[in-house]
């Protein structure tokens, strides 16, 4: 049954699965179990009963729209929750929506969420690195800290915010950066804030365009065109890329060394697949940094795009997102650096 009590904020707890629904055997020792277990069998009802104090927080309603490992998550499965989340949005007994997801591609759904979903009401994603059933579980000291930022009033108008191990990021900045350690999340431009003695403080706002603001609205998108990644490393061949292009893709992001460098030899064959009409996106394999156009290739003759400072996978999405309102290169452009 949903918590009731008329003077909280009235929070949607939408579970997805994920390692925070995750369950193993149990094992002596700190990360113990951490490692090997079942993803996603944990229902939303009983993350909330296994949290003490969240109906303190808010009026709480679970709803479970997926119970998979992130891993699985596909285009349909964005879009559906998307469109679930903007729904949420547009009730009136609804404040603020909470989603659990596995980690592996949570920040890709956040920032797909802070492009797509047409509101101020707070949205606030949050998982775990070790299931429920490890010793030093994170899941449930997560999940209170995400109701408290959903809750608090002071997180509207943020854009989508993730929440894991006290911090609070931007869905447009976070990404995943270790593959076990509790503090696996980190921005490269700093998180928003710290959750404080169970409330948010905040030190810094995004100032790119999301929610409301932004012209990507869920509700005028049916689908996401193909768009393909591939990550630089020596001796690479060409024949990817064309695969990308025989199996449909609009766009393909090259996620190169440094500052999006392309090796001499791919030069021609990528000059080629865009003359075909397959839009390359430039961008760099560390996952932090811009790429400046027309440094080390001439973007402008070959008709390409650099994606500024997002990583591939947010590069894979913006070009998808982008490639909905037309193919042009130059309107391309234009998105990535607007958001």
């Amino acid at each position: 049954m949903p918590n009731r009590h008329p003077s909280l904020p009235r929070v949607v707890l939408l579970a997805t699965g994920g390692t925070i629904a995750g369950s193993g055997a149990a094992h002596a020792g700190v990360g113990a179990g951490s490692a090997a277990y079942q993803s996603a069998v944990v229902t939303a009802q009983d993350l909330m009963a296994g949290v003490p104090g969240l109906g303190a927080l808010a009026q709480l309603q679970a709803e479970q729209l997926f119970q998979i490992d992130s891993a699985d998550f596909t285009d349909q499965h964005l879009l559906q929750l998307a469109r679930r989340v903007a729904a949420l949005c547009r009730q009136d007994d609804v404040d603020a929506v909470v989603v659990t997801h596995g980690t592996d591609t949570m920040e890709e759904t956040a920032y797909f969420l802070h492009l797509t979903v047409p509101t101020d009401k707070p949205i606030v994603l949050t998982g775990a690195m070790r299931p429920g059933t490890a010793l030093a579980a994170d899941g449930p000291a997560n999940l209170r800290q995400a109701v408290a930022v959903a809750a608090h009033a002071s997180s509207a108008g943020r854009g989508v915010l993730m929440v894991m191990n006290e911090e609070i990021h931007s869905g447009r900045d976070v990404a995943k950066v270790h593959s076990l350690r509790l503090d696996a999340f980190a921005s490269q431009h700093g998180a928003l804030g710290l959750v404080v003695e169970g409330a948010p403080r905040w030190y810094r706002r995004v100032e790119r365009p999301h929610g409301a603001a932004s012209e990507f609205d869920i509700d005028r998108i049916d689908a996401l065109p193909l768009v393909g990644v591939v990550t630089s490393h020596g001796n690479m061949r060409a024949e990817i890329y064309d695969s990308w292009a025989a199996l449909g893709a609009r766009a393909i992001v090259h996620a190169g060394f440094g500052g999006g460098t392309v090796p001499e030899y791919l030069k021609a064959p990528l000059a080629e697949l865009r003359a075909r009409g397959v839009l390359l996106v430039r961008c760099s394999r560390t996952g932090a940094g811009p790429v400046v156009r027309g440094a080390s290739i001439d973007d402008d003759a070959l008709g390409w795009v650099v994606s500024d400072d997002q990583n591939p996978p947010r590069a894979r999405l913006l070009a998808a997102l982008a490639l909905t309102r037309g193919g042009d290169p130059t309107a391309v452009q234009r998105v990535f650096l607007r958001y």
